[in-house]
């Protein structure tokens, strides 16, 4: 058993340098050209090549690109009291809030909101809190700074937060080292962003057209189109347009499929988001 598995490893290592042999690619289009045919031949795996990919891209995109924008941070006042700011936590169930004091440009420190479950145990509970000596140092980047470089900077630092400033100083947004690896590999989720049971996936526009969530089901698509897509090796719709393409498609592309042409209605750089879905007459 242990060498069936070997030479399956050794099998899919020369395969994939014998794609390399003789005039190997030139330049960074030709390497990206040589692994999607890789998987197109099936000695890539999909999932290995999003991943390739997204790491190949994370050294072309800045922290302006992926930042969460200041309007929708959750700030805690330096001097902001606990019965105030405690449900604010409890709502939004993150792990770190930027602490601020006179002003959204004055960022005082970060404060971890299982630092507050210490202070639950010390006498006096959250009412003797003293914020300042449970604040952890912030990371202050610009806006410019690479998503390569800032994943190093995270890795060597053990931070997992940086506030973003702009050219004037003032806080522009902030990033984590979570916002950066789904760039790599796609959304991480966690318990608190499941979908929505009642979200709708399929919704008519009229005149024959419909938007399609790209994490349909592809189960569903079929039971709502009357369709036959396989589901052997993708789980949704979205999976099979990026497969069609053999790459991540960008907005306003389309493609035809099963007598629907699909075309792409909001894509980022990690995964198609929705699609326009209408008969072929």
């Amino acid at each position: 058993m242990q060498e069936d598995r070997s030479e399956s490893s050794k099998s899919w290592l020369e395969r994939l340098a014998q794609a390399f042999s003789d005039d190997g690619p030139q330049d960074r289009k030709e390497l990206l050209e040589v692994l999607r045919n890789a998987c197109r031949e099936q000695i890539l795996d999909h999932d290995a090549l999003q991943i390739i990919e997204g790491a190949m891209r994370v050294g072309d995109l800045q922290v302006r690109e992926i930042m969460i924008p200041r309007s929708q941070i959750s700030f805690v006042e330096i001097d902001e009291h606990w019965r105030s700011f405690l449900p604010r936590i409890i709502e939004t169930a993150h792990s770190r809030y930027p602490v601020i004091g006179e002003s959204v440009n004055d960022i005082k420190g970060i404060l971890l909101a299982k630092d507050l479950l210490k202070c639950l145990l010390e006498d006096g509970g959250l009412d003797g809190l003293d914020m300042n000596s449970i604040l952890r140092p912030v990371t202050v980047i610009p806006e410019s700074k690479r998503l390569n470089v800032l994943l190093k900077e995270f890795q060597d630092s053990h931070h997992h937060m940086a506030i973003i400033v702009d050219e004037y100083g003032g806080t522009a947004g902030l990033v984590t080292i979570e916002d950066v690896l789904e760039q790599i590999v796609g959304d991480i989720e966690d318990e608190h962003d499941a979908d929505d049971p009642e979200e709708v996936h399929i919704k008519s526009m009229g005149n024959s057209q419909f938007l399609v969530r790209a994490l349909t089901p592809i189960e569903d698509f079929n039971d709502f189109f009357k369709t036959a897509l396989e589901d052997d090796e993708y789980d949704t719709i979205g999976g099979i347009i990026t497969q069609l393409f053999g790459r991540l498609p960008r907005r306003d592309e389309a493609v035809e499929m099963a007598g629907f042409t699909f075309k792409v209605l909001s894509a980022d750089n990690r995964r198609i988001r929705l699609l326009q879905v209408t008969p072929i007459r």
